[in-house]
């Protein structure tokens, strides 16, 4: 209490016995996998392999390039935008190494009938450097000039590092012999035919700025436990522990590095991955892993695969079936579309229900945007088999669009068997424990008990409101306790403060039957 001593008029301010919950985000996701390159603007992280927010496909475009054969992730990440997602992580996992080459450029002529008349290599490799060619005035009463000289400056960054001026292709300033033997960076080859007249020319070169391109890196192969990643190291699956808002992880490339040069597909490494991201994920109790079925099998191979190897028992993953087809915007290997795995247009998927519906509803029979077609249609039949060990099934549906037909967990535990449930708990869970830290030290008294009481009651109140919960009434969709009886002398001299929360989840309305008979008139 303060003391006054002198006489006047004091405001005090008294803190409020009801605090409000705010519901945590429950739609980030974590993407990690293959890019065209890392980024580098941080200069902790010089590999660029750190977990990175990214809010948009332009964000992503300027940190980590566009699409790039022999990476998913890209694709993957546009289709989480172009479903509904906002806030994605990027974990960038290294797939290549410097080629070790000369970096190089073939400058144009500014006649183009000339083509690319000058070569400049890199004297180290795969260095960064730019070319800078400015050309360079002739006097009007020189006859005899001949082309106009030029100028190429060296650049690193946007510093020039060297400077040659008066330069032309042969004779005493040929430009690969004065660059050639003064220059520590550089060496400069003429593709010129020698014999060709460039009496006519008066400019030689288009002037311009010209970045030397690197050799394209060497890929080198990934193991599961580069995809795992250290936590300490802040790299891989582990090191998404430093991202706190993380609800879901996808890992589109893990097809890239299990994919042989023949086409087979190491199940194996398959396996060794997803299980993993799903340790993981239960380590992280608000995450939940979104995982992609092997390419190439059908329907009966991925229910032996799901019984006899993937026997993943978890209800904080979800695994789905088949693989879509998209529009390849990259226009690698020349085709006009390209299989992806599902897991980041899905994800969009459920960050869009959650935003227009919230994550008690189940993320199901909602059109996939961007997607053309399915690897293989599935029918009613082969998904009665694949939905009851948790493969939950991408169909296309004719004029109602390409839909996800299933919301199951990879859980065998019927509490935790439908996505909304467990997703609305890691909400709730993650709420609470946010939100109430303010009562880490106070004293454990009925005054402490009241105030979480109807701090988590106002919470709840709103979710059964919202339809999260189910019952007609509030007290049949959730309860709290918090008193003498949760919080017993010997719970308390132990500085524990126990409250129990009970919730009545929503559950999907998976099998709708309509029971219809035929009814006859009888006599009055």
């Amino acid at each position: 209490m303060p003391t006054y001593t002198a006489p006047g008029v004091y405001v005090e301010e008294v803190p409020s016995s009801q605090k409000v919950l705010t519901a945590v985000p429950t739609a980030v996701a974590a993407f990690v996998g293959f890019t065209e390159r890392a980024p580098a603007d941080d200069p902790h992280d010089p590999e660029g392999l750190a977990p990175r927010l990214v809010t948009s496909w332009t964000q992503f475009e300027q940190l980590y390039g566009g699409f790039v054969a022999g990476a998913k992730l890209p694709l993957a990440v546009y289709g989480y935008f172009q479903n509904g997602g906002a806030l994605a992580y990027v974990v960038r996992v290294p797939n290549t190494e410097p080629a070790g080459e000369p970096s190089m450029i073939a400058l144009p002529a500014a006649d183009r009938s000339l083509g690319l008349p000058l070569v400049v290599e890199s004297v180290v490799p795969d260095a960064e450097l730019a070319v800078a060619v400015r050309g360079q005035e002739v006097p009007v009463d020189d006859e005899d000039a001949g082309p106009a000289p030029f100028t190429i400056d060296l650049l690193e960054g946007d510093n020039v590092v060297e400077s040659y001026t008066d330069l032309t292709l042969g004779g005493p300033r040929d430009a690969a012999t004065i660059v050639n033997e003064t220059s520590t960076r550089v060496r400069i080859r003429v593709a010129l035919d020698t014999e060709t007249d460039l009496s006519s020319q008066i400019e030689l070169l288009r002037p311009g700025v010209y970045n030397l391109e690197k050799a394209a890196p060497r890929p080198v192969p990934v193991n599961g436990r580069k995809f795992a990643g250290s936590e300490a190291s802040r790299t891989g699956i582990n090191g998404l522990a430093i991202a706190d808002d993380v609800t879901m992880i996808i890992v589109p490339d893990l097809v890239t590095a299990a994919t042989a040069e023949d086409g087979r597909v190491d199940l194996g490494l398959w396996k060794a991955v997803q299980t993993a991201l799903i340790a993981h994920c239960e380590q992280h109790s608000n995450r939940m892993a979104i995982l992609d079925a092997p390419p190439g099998m059908n329907p009966q191979q991925i229910k032996e695969w799901r019984s006899a190897e993937a026997m993943y028992d978890s209800p904080f993953a979800a695994l789905y079936y088949p693989w879509i087809s998209v529009e390849n915007p990259g226009g690698t290997n020349g085709d006009a579309e390209v299989l992806l795995p599902p897991s980041g247009h899905v994800a969009g998927v459920w960050a869009r229900t959650d935003e227009s519906r919230g994550v008690w509803k189940a993320p199901a029979n909602d059109t996939i945007r961007g997607v053309l077609d399915v690897e293989r249609p599935i029918t009613q039949n082969e998904q009665s088999m694949l939905n009851p060990v948790g493969v939950n099934c991408i169909r296309a549906f004719g004029t109602r669009g390409i839909r996800i037909w299933g919301a199951r967990t990879l859980s065998s535990d019927t509490d935790w068997q439908y996505l909304n449930v467990r997703r609305l708990f890691n909400m709730v869970e993650a709420t609470i424990m946010d939100g109430t830290q303010w009562a880490v030290f106070e004293p454990n008294d009925v005054k402490l008990w009241e105030g979480v009481s109807r701090t988590l009651t106002g919470f709840l109140h709103g979710l059964w409101q919202a339809g999260a919960l189910f019952g007609q009434s509030a007290s049949q969709a959730f309860y709290v306790k918090c008193d003498a009886e949760t919080n017993p002398p010997e719970s308390i001299d132990q500085g524990k403060l126990i409250v129990e929360v009970g919730l009545a989840p929503v559950k999907p309305a998976e099998f709708v039957v309509f029971r219809i008979s035929q009814t006859k008139q009888s006599a009055a």
